[in-house]
């Protein structure tokens, strides 16, 4: 059976969509990959991580705006808000709980 593909997306793919990355990397559940909005991101989201992707979790409704924005008129996989704020340096562990709950109470299959 199919691993289902997570897309963790914040802003700069720094703290927040990298520290999901690493963090659920290591769940034999999912396949991983983080990428980040902005055009200076680490990894900024391109055509080939949507595709890829079966689901794109987004840290903030802005980052869902974004892209919904920047891939208009193309078929999306669902895209989930998690509500995690900025507030959070890179493998904060407080920032880790609060990922494990979103992505726990999420519905994630192929």
């Amino acid at each position: 059976m199919n691993k289902p593909k997570l897309l963790f997306v914040c802003t700069y793919n720094q703290w927040r969509s990298l520290t999901a990355e690493i963090i659920f990397k290591q769940d034999d559940r999912f396949e991983v990959k983080s990428a980040g909005t902005s055009k200076s991101a680490q990894h900024v989201i391109s055509n080939k991580d949507v595709e890829w992707a079966d689901h794109i979790l987004c840290m903030e409704n802005r980052h869902k705006e974004a892209i919904k924005d920047k891939f208009a008129g193309q078929s999306l996989p669902p895209i989930n808000v998690m509500e995690i704020d900025s507030g959070y340096h890179f493998m904060d562990p407080e920032l880790i709980e609060i990922l494990k709950q979103r992505v726990g109470e999420l519905e994630l299959t192929k």
